[in-house]
């Protein structure tokens, strides 16, 4: 079987739907408790591990951003959360890394 496609968000196309307030999306940060307290956004915690089990928290009507450190785990979610049925995600590339460079330079990510 064919893995599905996972859609890309650009930091900056994340941002445009931050901002826009009147955007029907949800972020979903699946990074561990450690490195969110290092830096976020904001959005929903739910580590990358746990987003199986903790998948009715999320509302599949809406377009769900999948953040992480640099992009790969929450790539991996997207992949997951496929499986059961969700299909309006995006993978943010990049990840918070390319978030802190490109858009919040207050971000400390190491």
């Amino acid at each position: 079987m064919n893995p599905q496609v996972v859609r890309e968000i650009s930091v900056q196309e994340l941002k445009q739907w931050i901002d826009s307030g009147a955007e029907n999306y949800q972020l979903v940060d699946v990074r561990e408790a450690a490195e969110l307290a290092q830096a976020q956004i904001g959005g929903l915690h739910i580590p990358v591990g746990a987003i199986i089990a903790r998948s009715n928290e999320l509302d599949k009507a809406k377009k769900t951003a999948i953040l992480c450190r640099s992009g790969r785990r929450s790539e991996m979610a997207v992949y997951q959360l496929q499986q059961l049925g969700f299909t309006n995600l995006y993978n943010v590339t990049g990840g918070i890394i390319a978030y802190a460079q490109a858009i919040d330079h207050s971000l400390k990510v190491s």
